[in-house]
């Protein structure tokens, strides 16, 4: 059975995945904005972490830091801080992530990276400037790990950056080393997308090969 997918190339004779686990990562995957009533068992959050933190990252820094919302009174301290467009959703989905990231990720080196731990510790510990940019680079990295985890484990997300950072931070990150850089809503979809797929950029169009 061949991808069905509009490409100029023929995917199946590239790719070592089944084409199953190519529709469920890539191309069946859709934003959801409505949910079904399916729980996300904790056991599910931690196989979606267990893939998130294989891939990956500078140093092998792993800076994002999550925060499940599982409760309806979780919920409503975060949907002031998001777009009105997002709020319903976001109060009814079966799970929101907070995805954060630390920058306080170098001291934890010695774990991490430990070959390389003590000249990167003393190299970040004076630059609170380049260990934010490390990691919330890294971090974004790590969301995108996160997403195909999620989709990998048969849930539907819906990345979000239509946020008020601060007021999140305020909230649930006070006192802490971390900064928000994204909500996600995850669970089951509901009601099937009333849309077809928006455009995808060409090959041509989006690449130079030097």
């Amino acid at each position: 059975m061949s991808i069905a997918v509009a490409t100029e190339i023929d995917l199946n004779s590239q790719l070592v995945l089944d084409n199953e686990a190519v529709s469920t990562l890539f191309l069946d995957a859709r934003t959801a904005n409505s949910w079904s009533d399916e729980e996300i068992s904790d056991e599910t959050l931690q196989a979606i972490y267990e893939l998130t933190k294989m891939g990956p990252t500078a140093f092998n820094s792993q800076p994002l830091r999550l925060t499940w919302l599982r409760s309806a009174e979780s919920r409503e301290r975060l949907v002031p801080h998001l777009m009105d467009g997002n709020k319903e959703k976001t109060r009814t989905a079966p799970m929101v992530a907070i995805l954060s990231f630390t920058n306080e990720w170098h001291s934890l080196m010695p774990t991490t990276a430990p070959h390389m731990a003590g000249s990167l510790m003393e190299m970040f510990e004076g630059d609170l400037a380049g260990r934010n940019a490390m990691g919330s680079n890294n971090a974004h990295l790590q969301a995108g790990y996160f997403i195909m985890a999620a989709r990998a484990a048969g849930l539907t997300v819906g990345p979000m950056t239509g946020i008020n950072p601060a007021g999140i931070d305020a909230e649930f990150n006070a006192d802490s080393s971390h900064s928000v850089i994204m909500v996600v809503n995850l669970g089951k979809p509901g009601v099937p997308s009333d849309r077809d797929r928006l455009h995808r950029l060409d090959f041509d169009l989006a690449t130079v090969t030097l």
